[in-house]
């Protein structure tokens, strides 16, 4: 019964190798899943999600451009990165420094908020833009947009200071739930934007969803906000 039982495991295994075997690609190529980077002047630069240019004003010199987009033309698993190459930015698009911050890049991007994308050199720092690294102290205006890129829509802009610092602390004891589930019987939750700018070139950018019932965002864990921001939402 022991040698059927190792007889079966192997007849399981081999099946697995086989399927496994038959999921690769053929002849080197293959769906690669790119992170979004850019490749320029040797070094190389990853997006930025939660971070976008506070301002034109802050866009320096141009720097070049993008000489090819490996998204949905390298299946090639070995293929090497080359200068001017980015993940997902068409061949042509401009790449420019930001002022006063020489280990960032901004790249023209017609549907992030302010029209840029920012790249970061990883080789330099980590990445710094999570909601634990905002100066909350600093923070002296904040937009609200709704809907998702490229059809994104300001709704509102809190300048007041009380009012910024109010929710500010809403988003600060908000409560991590790491097993929260929005409701979905109705559709998915509305999907709104939110950003924080502190008199710097780079504002911090983050979600907030509502499924009808509960604020939810993500700082880390998925959390849940207090109804109290609601009032900062327009309907």
């Amino acid at each position: 019964m022991r040698r059927l039982n190792m007889h079966l495991l192997m007849v399981v295994l081999l099946l697995l190798l086989l399927a496994g075997c038959r999921s690769l690609p053929i002849g080197g190529h293959a769906i690669i899943d790119w992170v979004d980077f850019i490749k320029c002047n040797g070094k190389m630069y990853y997006g930025i999600h939660t971070g976008i240019v506070a301002d034109e004003k802050f866009i320096g010199e141009k720097l070049g451009e993008v000489k090819f987009q490996v998204a949905n033309h390298v299946t090639n698993p070995n293929y090497k990165i080359k200068d001017g190459d980015a993940a997902f930015h068409e061949k042509g698009t401009e790449i420019y420094r930001i002022k006063g911050k020489p280990d960032l890049l901004a790249v023209k991007d017609t549907s992030s908020i302010n029209g840029y994308r920012i790249y970061y050199e990883r080789d330099k720092f980590e990445y710094r833009w999570d909601f634990k690294n905002v100066p909350l102290e600093k923070v002296n205006a904040i937009e609200i947009y709704q809907g998702y890129a490229p059809n994104t829509k300001k709704i509102t802009k809190i300048k007041d200071k009380d009012k910024v610092n109010h929710f500010l602390k809403i988003l600060k004891n908000s409560e991590e739930k790491p097993d929260f589930q929005p409701v979905t019987t109705k559709g998915d939750p509305t999907y709104y934007e939110m950003v924080l700018y502190i008199d710097e070139p780079i504002a911090y950018k983050y979600s907030i969803q509502f499924d009808g019932t509960s604020y939810f965002w993500y700082p880390w864990e998925p959390s849940i906000l207090s109804k109290e921001i609601g009032a900062f939402i327009p309907n």
